[in-house]
């Protein structure tokens, strides 16, 4: 039986970073949080290690640059995945804040 818990979490309306889940001992090891980008800024270049990460982009435009050079535009309404072991960044491309909501979860071991 599991000893974590349901619950909610709302969304800050605030154009700012917001952690929103943080791991083990809150989750099994997936952690979460909220990002608005400024316009012609970056979140900073970063790899996911050994985990993977989805991004829900909730509005906004912008480019995921990976560190093999690929340039993936991205806006309101879309998934990225980001499989492990990726070197990234995201750039906020778009005249209004990009925000998006990350998912980080450890891959399996085995």
């Amino acid at each position: 039986m599991s000893t974590k818990r349901a619950r909610v979490i709302d969304l800050s309306p605030e154009d700012r970073y917001q952690p929103l889940l943080d791991g083990v001992p809150e989750t099994c090891g997936m952690r979460s949080g909220r990002q608005a980008i400024a316009p012609g800024t970056e979140c900073g270049e970063h790899s996911t290690g050994a985990h993977e990460e989805v991004l829900v982009v909730l509005d906004g435009r912008g480019t995921a640059r990976l560190g093999d050079g690929t340039a993936l535009p991205i806006g309101g309404g879309q998934i990225v995945y980001i499989p492990p072991h990726t070197t990234h960044n995201i750039v906020n491309t778009g005249g209004k804040p990009l925000k998006y909501v990350y998912v980080v979860a450890p891959i399996a071991k085995g």
